[in-house]
């Protein structure tokens, strides 16, 4: 009994094989049969290539590489910290997590930054335009919308907090568009601290512009970021020394005048040195409290340098810029057999259906 049940499946098996060479060679047969169809579409295919490598326009891809350096977080500042607290200063750190790891590259990718650099002003061909106009032109975008949205002109001069509902619904499109097609930020070694950044679009000069804007915009944004505790500590303990300051210069001067009055002073008389005692206590209170100010500033200002993080870059796009064109062989290669391959799949498939409405036929 199992060697029968055994020799079953063997002859199942068999069978199954057997009929996917069938089909198999089935299918091979009436692909020759066809091969002058497949050949005119091939063919056709292969024009279809050609033209498309001569109407696709080759792109150029700018790349800006540059190494981050973290800034130290007190650390060598802890000495100061007694007496950095006495002025309400925090030396230890500010915004240190904001972007660790992958959060630098996204910042990238934020509508903040690509708008900034889209409306920023660089000079080209002798020039001074917006980013976002020059990309406007080269790719036609206002006979498209005028065509299609029915808008005459739009401008992006004012200021981008006044914008209206179209302008910024441009500019949230080509954000969309940018983060999608044209901008790549990665880090080629997670081990290391250095990242790439590209841009690819089909005008060479926007591409450069582009690409070193955003470095620059994303980068100073980063670095004040970053310093922004400290910077305000040093804003802050700065116009305290300069006020400070006035007030001891105002403390001498008066001295000078309360001595000027009484050039000679009668010893007996205590009451005429008063004025002039009291301008001395303003003017060495005011002395002890300017140098008190003064060290937390020097102090604030060492912990800002150690904390701005170092950020150098490697290499800048230059022209001319990496060139990215379908020719014409490659057309005539790719069109050929994408269409061989369209075209034996599309005849296979209908080879299929009919054997399974003819199946389907006898069935019933």
């Amino acid at each position: 009994m199992s060697n029968n049940g055994n020799d079953a499946v063997i002859n199942s098996n068999e069978i199954s094989v057997r009929d996917v060479i069938i089909k198999i060679r089935s299918g091979a047969r009436f692909l020759r049969s066809k091969w002058v169809l497949i050949l005119i579409c091939s063919v056709i295919g292969a024009c279809l290539g050609v033209a498309y490598s001569i109407i696709k326009k080759p792109t150029y891809t700018a790349t800006c590489t540059f190494v981050l350096e973290e800034g130290e977080k007190g650390g060598s500042l802890s000495q100061y910290s007694g007496l950095a607290s006495l002025a309400g200063i925090n030396l230890g750190g500010s915004g240190g997590g904001i972007f660790q790891g992958d959060n630098l590259l996204e910042l990238y990718k934020s509508r903040l930054m690509i708008e900034k650099t889209l409306l920023s002003e660089v000079k080209i061909d002798g020039k001074n335009q917006l980013l976002i106009d020059r990309y406007v032109n080269f790719n036609k975008l206002r006979k498209r919308w005028r065509e299609n949205d029915k808008i005459d002109s739009i401008n992006f001069n004012n200021d981008p907090t006044n914008f209206n509902r179209m302008q910024d619904s441009i500019i949230i499109d080509l954000v969309d568009l940018f983060n999608k097609k044209i901008l790549s930020v990665d880090k080629p070694d997670k081990k290391l601290d250095i990242i790439n950044v590209s841009v690819t679009t089909t005008d060479e000069l926007f591409s450069k512009e582009f690409a070193n804007k955003i470095v620059a915009t994303v980068n100073n944004f980063y670095v004040q970021t970053k310093t922004k505790n400290t910077s305000q500590n040093v804003q802050i303990l700065q116009k305290q020394v300069d006020s400070v300051r006035a007030v001891l210069n105002s403390s001498i001067s008066g001295v000078a005048s309360a001595i000027d009055a009484q050039p000679n002073v009668n010893p007996a008389l205590l009451t005429l040195r008063v004025p002039s005692q009291k301008k001395q206590i303003d003017v060495q209170s005011s002395t002890a409290i300017y140098g008190e100010i003064v060290k937390n500033l020097e102090v604030s200002k060492i912990s800002l340098r150690q904390e701005t993080p170092l950020i150098q870059v490697i290499d800048q796009p230059i022209l001319p810029l990496t060139k990215t064109h379908l020719g014409i062989i490659k057309g005539i290669i790719s069109g050929f057999f994408i269409a061989f391959i369209l075209t034996s799949l599309i005849l296979l498939i209908h080879l299929m259906y009919r054997a399974l409405v003819s199946n389907f036929s006898e069935t019933n």
